[in-house]
Order: C-alpha cells, then structure tokens, then sequence
C-alpha cells in the first residue's frame, strides 16, 4: 500500500464491475477520494464496500452515453469535493463480433456510443474545471483491439479514443493537464453481472466468428493469454499518479506483447 493519491479526487466510470470496479479498490487503498460512475443500480453497492476501507467515496449514476449523463456527474462531483484531480474514463466494451459486412446501422451506431461516446463526454465536461484548477489528470481506457477482427465500429471507436487522447493532450499540456491512455488487451474477469447486450451466438457460424476473435487476441499476445483484472488497474493507476508526470499524450499498450 503507498499513498500516491493521498487526497486526490479521482472519478473513475464504468466503476460496478470489472476493471473499474478493480481500480476503485486499489485506489482507495492508496487514499484517493473517490466518485464511482455506473448506470447500473449495482455501483451503490461497490461504493458500499469500498467505503468500509475508511475510504471517502460517493456514487454517480449517470448515463455517459450523453453530455447531460457526463455533465451531471462532473457537478455531483464539484458539489461534493469542489475539485477533480482525475479522471480515468473506463466505460466500453464490444457488443458484438462478427464480420463488419454482418453489422447492422444500428448496431454500429450503438457500438461507437457505447466505446466512443462517454471518454469523449466526460473529457469535454471535466475540462473546463480542471483549466481553472490548472491541474488534472485524465486518464482513458482503450484497447489493443484497435486493430484487431470481428469487432470493426468497436475498434473505430478505440482509435477514436487514442486519437482524443492525443490532441487533447497536444491543446491542453499548457494548462497543465495530462492525457494519456491505456489500451488493454484481453482480460480474464469474473462473469458479468451488467450484460454488454452481446447475444449469445445461435448457430454454427456465429460461434466460429465468435471463436475467431478470441483466438486472434490470443494469437496476437506474445505471452498467448489473458491478463488479470490487477494487471490492467496497475498500469491505469500509474499513468493517473504522479508517477507518470512526464508523460502525456501517449497510448501505453496493456496487452502482454500486442502493440494494437
């Protein structure tokens, strides 16, 4: 345990499961102050358990596929703590994998919305706080399946996020703000408890691609498999530290090899 965040205001979304979820822990354990973002009912009870850590923490329920979902929780938060030192924008994940031929226009819309959308939102709404401070930290999560098959709006979307980490970073270095990006590769978690929507493949041909993206995620990890929930927080909670004060702009790939 160290104290690398000792009294830093540290909004973290897509909080009630997963990498999230496993981020929050490990900063509260290293003293952040904490406002956990979810649509889903369940962020209230992480923000339960985290709090008995003797962790000051709060929760945001907000849809951030919305400026007004992104915009409420940036305020909750000023209302709360009257600062924000960091950001780690964590909401997305594929819905669907299949061929980019197969994919519906809703479906693609929904894929960009869900991966694009929020880290695109919470960076416009928390920006103008963190110039006034002259201070912030804004970490995205992205994903080495920016290049990758089977999941093309997903990775337009992840290379949406890389390229909005880097010019935001080139705009705002002046005002004292660092952005940076962590892409992720496969990661073994517990079973979902809030669905993504991704349908269960039906046929032969759905459990082929389906397999297909798997199988190149593995393939193109040098270390042939998936990484832990504490392998993706640490390298997070690094960029987000003052650890990484010299680094900004830059995506750092998580994926045991795979560059994206």
């Amino acid at each position: 345990m160290t104290h690398r965040f000792q009294g830093k205001v540290m909004v973290i979304t897509g909080a009630a499961q997963g990498i999230g979820r496993r981020v929050a822990e490990r900063a509260a354990a290293e003293e952040a102050r904490l406002v956990l973002v979810d649509r889903n009912d369940y962020i209230h009870e992480v923000v339960a358990e985290i709090s008995q850590q003797g962790c000051e923490v709060i929760a945001a329920q907000a849809d951030l596929e919305t400026y007004e979902g992104a915009e409420k929780v940036i305020q909750e938060t000023l209302s709360h703590f009257g600062r924000i030192d960091i950001l780690v924008n964590n909401v997305g994940g594929a819905i669907n994998f299949k061929p980019f031929t197969e994919f519906t226009e809703a479906q693609v819309v929904a894929e960009i919305n869900r991966s694009l959308m929020p880290t695109l939102w919470c960076c416009r709404a928390v920006l103008p706080t963190m110039v006034a401070q002259g201070s912030g930290v804004i970490v995205n999560v992205s994903s080495v399946a920016a290049r990758g098959i089977h999941r093309i709006p997903y990775s337009a979307a992840k290379g949406g996020v890389n390229a909005l980490t880097e010019s935001l970073a080139f705009e705002y270095a002046d005002a004292g703000i660092r952005v940076a990006a962590a892409a992720i590769g496969g990661t073994e978690a517990p079973p979902r408890r809030i669905s993504r929507g991704t349908p269960e493949p039906s046929n032969e041909t759905e459990r082929a691609w389906f397999q297909a993206h798997i199988d190149q995620t593995k393939q193109s990890c040098l270390m042939k498999r998936y990484g832990t929930l504490d392998e993706m927080a640490a390298p997070i909670l690094f960029l987000a530290s003052d650890e990484a004060s010299y680094i900004t702009g830059s995506v750092l790939p998580v994926g045991g090899g795979d560059q994206g």
